[in-house]
Formats: C-alpha cells, structure tokens, sequence
C-alpha cells in the first residue's frame, strides 16, 4: 500500500517543471534550419520555461566519425558528440565489462533534475510549509489562548499512559526530531550556513548529520512498530469522531465533546505518523541500501495498468528505470514526506505543551488530572472509573 501511495503522488512529481521527461511528449516543431539542424534559442528558452522540447534533432544524431583536435594527435584529443549522445539515449552499440545494472549507466543526465528540484521547489516549497505552520499556530495562540480546564484541576489523577507506552512514544518522537533537525541541515547547509558560518562549519554538521540520520533512522523504525501494535485498536474510527469534528474538538459550542482514550484529532496524528512515517520509513531503507530497493519502476508499471496516469491528464509514467534514477526518486520522495510530516508533528507538540493546559502530563508523568481527562477523555475516564470498582468490589472480601 505504502508504494502505492507513494508512486501516486510521485505522479505529481514527475509533472513539476524541469523534473519532467519533455522529450516524452508531443511538442511543436522548431525551425532549426538556420542552426544547420543543432539546437536553438527558442529551444534553450522552452527547456527553461519547462514546455515540452521534440529533442530528436539530439537524439537521432549519433552518426559521423569522431575530429581529432588540431595538435593533440592520437593521445586522446578526439571528440565524438555522436557517441555520447548515443550514450545518453541508450543508442550506443557498446559492451560494458560488469554485471552490475549501476556501472551500465554511462551517462544519466535525470541528476540535474533531481538536484534542481531538490534545491529549488522542494527546498522553497518544504521551507514555507514548515514556517507558515509555525506562523498560524502564534497567529492561533494570541487568538484562542491556552486551551484550560474548566473549573479548574480536581486535585486527583489517573493513569493516563504506562510506561512502556510512554518509553515507545518518546523513542518515536526523539528520533523523529533528530531526523528532522539532521534532514533540514543537509538541505538548507549550503544555502544558510556555509555563506555565513563558512563552508568548513558545515562540513562538520553535514558529516555528523549524516552519521546520526543513518543510525537513528533505527530508533525511528523501532518506535513506529511499538507504537502502532500499542495504539491500534484505540484509533480505530467510530460515530464519536464525527460529533468531535462537528465541534471542531470543543472549539464550537460550550461542551467538549465526548471521547474515548483517542478523539478524532489524536487519531489524525496517529494515522498521519503511521501512513507517512511508514513511507519515510520504506524509501529511508531504500537510501540506507542504495540500488538494492527500487520502489518506483515497477509500482509505476501497475499504475499505468490502472489507468490512473490518465486521471491527471499525464501521460504513462516510466517503467524502465536506471538504477540512479529510482535512487533520486527515492529521496525526493522521502523529502517531501518528511516535510509534510514535521509540519504535522509542529502542530502536535504545540498542542501537547502550550496550547493545552495539562496536556504534557499525559506523556510526561503519565498521570492527568481528572478533571481534564473528563473534559477531554470524558467516556475514556468513565471506563476506568468502572475497572477500578470493579477491582475494587472484587478485593473486597464478602460479609
């Protein structure tokens, strides 16, 4: 299902200017009989707009003898154009001594896509999300306030969450934040960093970045898995979710509305960190063993099958892909994932801290007061309440 999804929005992705295969599709011929058939200004100014350039004029031009340069001889002055074109469009009649499918890529020019993606929208894009959610949680702050408990705290508590439950959610939540802080500063380190702090400074933050990203990512995989066979059954959906998004979790009306150990915006949390932690998780092994898991060539190939390509007006997604493009895919796709997950987890630690009276205790001590488990939690409470009778009656010898 994860690389399902994952291929899915990767369709999307393909389309983004100057990431697309534009010689793929159809577009309107160019005159090129003043250049004698080369490339032209108008060509140059389509690649740059990201239309669709007919690149056959390359393509096809792989004939011809390879011109010695005047004075260079036979020690290696010859240029042939022909042939690394043909090398580039997979035309070349050459034998490649290994059987490795990486060291068969001669020439993969699919690189300069990735890196101007990964340096321009993912990197502008990815940005503003983060900070534009920062923005409307302060602008949602100094308008809404902390959320209290009404009448204030009763004085008495009840366990909220064990141990181990506690352990599992800080495993996760931990080593999210150290992938997250790693992930931005092999990023943003040479746009922010090296110009002001010196490239040398951030050399050092990338070498430890990536020491610590590839090792934690552990911890990351280990808390996922803790966490969903805890939590599970409690986050399945039911008829409450619906009253809490219908009171938009208290905010509309002068009740809270009922709940049971998760309301429905817990379980957007939890779903959002299983669905897509599970998928940063995936193309994150797939980095961490690089070219021994493609994910893409091969989903993309069933989506075609399906059709689905053509629900957004594409054309049919690649399916042979060279072994360095599933590996740029691959981050990409693990880039852009994260991003939207940290702008999600932003917004659960601003409610779990400052922007819920007594929420941290949950986590934290893992005791809450009652008074905000019954404004919260109210049939969860009510379901403890009746255990602890119940144990309570039973101890209790008969007269």
């Amino acid at each position: 299902m994860l690389r399902h999804l994952m291929a899915l929005l990767t369709c999307i992705l393909l389309t983004a200017p100057g990431l697309g295969h534009a010689q793929d599709t159809d577009a309107p011929a160019i005159d090129r009989s003043a250049t004698g058939g080369a490339q032209t200004l108008e060509d140059i100014l389509r690649r740059q707009e990201g239309q669709a350039i007919d690149d056959s004029f390359r393509s096809d031009a792989i004939g011809g003898d390879a011109i010695s340069a005047p004075g260079l001889g036979p020690l290696g002055g010859a240029s042939d154009p022909e042939l690394w074109r043909a090398l580039r469009y997979n035309k070349a009649d050459v034998t490649v001594s290994t059987r490795s499918d990486v060291g068969k890529v001669l020439v993969q020019d699919g690189g300069m896509r990735w890196y101007e993606f990964r340096k321009g929208p993912l990197a502008t894009y990815g940005g503003w999300l983060l900070l534009g959610t920062i923005g409307f949680l302060v602008v949602f702050y100094l308008l809404r306030g902390r959320i209290g408990i009404d009448g204030g705290k009763a004085g008495s508590t009840v366990t909220r969450f064990q141990f181990f439950e506690r352990f599992s959610h800080w495993l996760l939540a931990g080593s999210f934040i150290l992938l997250a802080v790693t992930g931005l500063l092999t990023l943003f380190g040479r746009m922010f960093i090296a110009p002001y702090l010196g490239k040398d400074l951030n050399a050092t933050l990338l070498t430890a970045s990536k020491f610590i990203h590839n090792n934690v990512a552990w911890a990351f995989i280990l808390g996922l898995i803790f966490v969903f066979f805890l939590w599970v059954w409690h986050n399945i959906p039911n008829k409450l979710d619906l009253i809490w998004f219908k009171q938009a979790g208290g905010i509309i009306g002068n009740a809270h509305p009922p709940a049971k150990k998760f309301n429905a915006g817990q379980k957007i949390i939890f779903w959002s960190v299983i669905v897509l932690g599970g998928s940063i998780a995936v193309s994150g092994l797939s980095l961490l063993f690089p070219f021994q898991m493609p994910l893409f060539g091969h989903t993309f190939g069933i989506l075609n099958d399906l059709g689905v390509p053509g629900w957004f007006d594409m054309a049919a997604l690649p399916t042979e892909l060279a072994p360095q493009e599933e590996m740029q895919l691959a981050q990409l796709w693990h880039a852009i994932v994260a991003f939207v997950l940290m702008a999600i987890i932003i917004a659960h630690i601003y409610i779990g801290s400052v922007g819920m009276e007594g929420a941290y205790d949950a986590m934290g001590s893992g005791q809450v007061d009652e008074a905000w488990a019954h404004q919260h939690h109210s049939i969860w409470l009510e379901e403890i309440k009746a255990k602890e009778g119940k144990a309570s009656d039973q101890a209790t010898p008969a007269e």
